[in-house]
């Protein structure tokens, strides 16, 4: 475990990270691992935010478990086994540098596709749904992020609001649950591990707690420029990180 000066840095930055789950429904892990590979390498904390938001995850499910689009979790869980063992082959034998870079440039594509935005006439046909979720679970797999594919897929899709919120939930679960059983595989799942996750418990709790509340009040569209800015921040300061270590 960390001294207790970088736990308490740590547990800050999953404060923030937190408020931003309880606001939009997403978004935790990417920022989370994004701010957290400043201080530990990737393969030592992604364990632990998988642990957590399985957590949260099943704490949401019942709510939201009428509006969720099953057929398109199908194909998107079919997409993300297939793409899951590569990722997590990766984070366990690639050196850290070149994984932090390419993490860094991953968050930047996807904080620029996310700022784009797209906008679909009907759902993505089978072939189309499983590809995208490869792409997730090829990132989810090494970096523990897999999110922006699939929430770039319902945000952009005829799906709804509602739907897309209660999908991305239920499709976080299945894929956290994945890949964890294939990092614990890799023997990245460790009792450090549960500490971590333990340690982080209490900011994260209050975290998604806050962000509820600043829901009620928010802007919208002016939040989530905020949120990306920031992504694109720590983006950048990871990957001048990751280019000083070569």
């Amino acid at each position: 475990m960390p001294d207790l000066t970088h736990l308490a840095f740590a547990s800050g930055l999953v404060f923030l990270a937190a408020i931003v789950r309880g606001y939009s429904g997403f978004g935790f892990s990417l920022l989370a691992i994004t701010s957290l590979s400043l201080i530990f390498p990737p393969a030592r904390i992604i364990p632990a935010i998988f642990l957590l938001e399985i957590a949260a995850s099943l704490h949401l499910l019942p709510a939201i478990w009428g509006h969720v689009h099953w057929r398109s979790i199908g194909f998107l869980a079919a997409g993300t086994l297939l793409g899951t063992p590569l990722g997590v082959y990766a984070l366990a034998n690639v050196p850290p540098a070149p994984m932090t870079l390419a993490l860094a440039l991953f968050v930047l594509l996807a904080t620029g596709l996310l700022w784009r935005g797209f906008a679909l006439a009907r759902m993505p046909n089978a072939p189309a749904t499983v590809a995208v979720g490869a792409a997730a679970g090829l990132a989810n797999g090494a970096f523990g992020i897999g999110g922006p594919p699939v929430i770039l897929f319902y945000f952009a899709s005829p799906a709804g609001h509602a739907a897309g919120r209660a999908s991305l939930i239920a499709y976080f679960l299945l894929t956290d649950l994945a890949g964890l059983g294939f990092l614990a595989r890799e023997g990245l799942v460790t009792r450090e591990s549960g500490l971590f996750a333990a340690a982080f418990l209490p900011a994260l709790a209050a975290g998604v707690w806050l962000g509820a509340r600043i829901f009620r009040t928010a802007n919208p569209a002016r939040f989530r420029q905020i949120v990306l800015a920031i992504l694109a921040i720590l983006a950048l300061l990871t990957a001048g990180k990751a280019v000083l270590a070569f």
